[in-house]
Formats: C-alpha cells, structure tokens, sequence
C-alpha cells in the first residue's frame, strides 16, 4: 500500500536521523503515533500531517484522543452501571474541555477537505468520496462519526502494539528475535528486496507470528466495549436473559494457559507451527461481529512497520538504564484504568545495519509516494 510505504520509510527516516545514525537513544512514541495517524488521516481526509514530530496538530490530536480514551473506559463511567447516579450527574468540566478541543480540529480537518475538493486538489478518500457521492444517503452525524472513528481508532490499536513491540525488541531476549527474524527475511529476500516486497506480500512466517505474539502478549484493550444480548442463552443451569450486557475480558482470553502454553513468556514460536483456520489466535481485535473492522489494515501497518524496521536497525537498550522501558503486559501502560494501552515513555537505541542500503530503501520508496 502507498500509504503504508510512505508512512513507514518517513518514520523511520526521521529515526535515522534524531539518532544520529544510532548515537543518540529516542522514544519511539510519537514516530509511530504519526505513523498510525497519518495512515488513518490519509484514507479519511487524503490529508497527512507533513510536520515534524513536534507538530502542534499531531500532538493536539495524541493528546486529545488519549483523554477521551480515558473517558470512555469501562472503569471510568460508574452511571453506565448504575442508574441510579444518573439522577445526579457529576460536571465534568475537563470532558467538556476535550470535546471541544475534539470538535476544533475534527472541523479544521473536514473544511481542509471540503476545500481541496472546491479547488479540484482533493485525493480519493472515504470521506470525500461520501461528500462528492449524490446517492450517499448518510447524514452529517453518521459522517461526523465515521471520521471519529477514523481518527480514533488509529491511535487506539496500532501505536501501542508496535511500541511495545519495540520495547520487548530491546530487550535481552529481544536480540534473540532480532537476530532470527533478520535471518528469515534474509532467507526469503537475500537479494534485499524485502523493503518493496512487503508491501504486497507477506513471506516471512516468522515476522507474522512476531505481529501475533506482539497482539497477543501487549492487549491494547483489556476489556472490550460493551454488547447487549439480544436473546436469551443458556449457560449450563442458567438463562441469561436478553438485554443482559456483557464485557469481553480479552487480557484474561489471551492469557488463557488453557489455550496458550505459557501465555506469560513471550514467544513469537508459538504461531509458527499453528494452522491457519484453527481458531482465533488472539483476541486483540475482539471477537464476532463486531471485532474490530480495521484488523486487516492494522496487520498490514505492523507487518510492513516490524519488517521494514527490523530490516534497517538492531534495536538496542538505551545507554541510560533509567530509559528502559517497563514490559510487563499491564505495567507498560502509563493509564490502568484507561480503556487503550498507553505505552510509558521509553528510549532505545537504533543502530543502523547497512546505511548504503537504507539510504538506497528510502530514495526508491520517496520514488514512489512523490506524489501521495
């Protein structure tokens, strides 16, 4: 995917650089918060963040979406439980603050749009083709809540998995993984086209079992949105009935010794020798019906991201030990009780492997997104 090519190579080109070719440990966080964004941004809106890092819209947007997170977690709503609160609700003038905030640029990104397309410059994308569309029969709260949902649910999932998944990378049994993920890209590609190749394809069994064990062991959503039954269902001796509301312990599912043979090492090993169609290999997307709709393009996001990143650099613990990351599943999160993981800061190193091949990888891929 374009999209992905251009995303990928352009964080991983600004790590080059903020590293100093490997002498100076950074914090991944906002390379990759940019990354998922900018993939979500692009097919909503065709607009991408061109800045720095230190964007003021990105951070706005990172932060503002962190909060709401934080608000809409499971924990965090004690009248969604219990009615009887709700005859005294509670002034939460910071929800107010956020949503505001939320609606500012929510409403800068859609005008951004609606003027690419009165100037003839817009890029095809699922918002402007809504707008442009003369059959669309969605209204202006259902297209206000897909674009939530765009924007949203890339920094949900996407960010934290591949974060965390650097973190464990620099660790002690991290350089194991490395060491034998490189080795299977190598075997597949030893001709060095893996950078372009894992765009389209998905040959390297052992980088997909990586993004699977990342999923599995680093949950983003410990418990799942909520569902309502809409029928009675029998459980052993008893009747649930329906209206019943039900929450999805996916930390414990994924957890599941049951199903997972020591589920609290972490072991890319364990995918390798599973067939595909034998059952649900984690349930980081949730479940059912209504798992998670973008499972499909996250997987791609973190294949090429795992691929592309183990393929430039050898992450290494930072210098300072004082900069290591936490990666104990529920540790790593700077908010338990926030309804999505949120990795806490962390430095590592990224020490170039073959610079003449990484500068050859990112000229080709600048090559072919010029024009996105």
């Amino acid at each position: 995917m374009p999209i992905i090519d251009l995303e990928s190579t352009t964080s991983i080109k600004e790590l080059l650089a903020d590293s100093k070719d490997g002498t100076v440990d950074v914090d991944p966080n906002p390379y990759f918060q940019r990354f998922a964004l900018n993939t979500s941004l692009t097919l909503n809106y065709g607009i991408r963040i061109d800045g720095s890092i230190d964007d003021e819209l990105l951070k706005e947007i990172v932060t503002v979406e962190r909060a709401v997170s934080n608000f809409r977690s499971t924990s965090n709503n004690w009248q969604d439980y219990i009615p009887l609160l709700r005859l005294w609700p509670t002034s939460n003038s910071q929800s107010v603050e956020f949503r505001e905030r939320r609606d500012k640029y929510m409403s800068k990104l859609l005008e951004m749009l609606k003027e690419r397309i009165a100037n003839g410059t817009d890029k095809p994308c699922i918002t402007g083709n809504i707008i442009k569309d003369p059959e669309a029969k969605l209204n202006e709260a259902e297209r206000k809540s897909i674009c939530l949902t765009m924007v949203s649910a890339g920094l949900d999932t996407v960010p934290g998995n591949l974060i965390m998944g650097i973190a464990y990378l620099a660790s002690e049994h991290g350089q194991e993984i490395q060491a034998r993920a490189y080795e299977e890209i190598m075997k597949v590609y030893p001709d060095g086209d893996a950078w372009e190749k894992c765009l389209v394809e998905e040959k390297v069994p052992y980088i997909t079992a990586l993004v699977k064990e990342v999923l599995r062991f680093f949950i983003v959503i410990p418990i799942c949105l909520p569902r309502v039954s809409i029928k009675d269902i029998t459980w052993k001796d008893s009747v649930i009935p329906a209206g019943t509301t039900f929450f999805m312990n996916a930390y414990a599912a994924n957890y599941d010794s049951n199903h997972f043979k020591e589920p609290f090492e972490f072991r890319p090993e364990r995918y390798l020798d599973v067939a595909d169609g034998t059952g649900t290999p984690h349930y980081a997307y949730g479940a059912g019906s209504r798992m998670c709709a973008g499972s499909h393009l996250a997987n791609r996001e973190l294949f090429t991201a795992f691929l592309r990143i183990i393929s430039a650099f050898t992450i290494v613990p930072a210098k300072d030990r004082a900069d290591d990351p936490v990666l104990d599943p529920i540790d790593c999160t700077d908010n338990k009780t926030s309804l999505t993981l949120d990795p806490r800061p962390f430095k590592v190193g990224f020490r170039v492997r073959d610079r003449a091949k990484l500068d050859q990888w990112i000229r080709e891929s600048d090559e072919r997104t010029k024009d996105l």
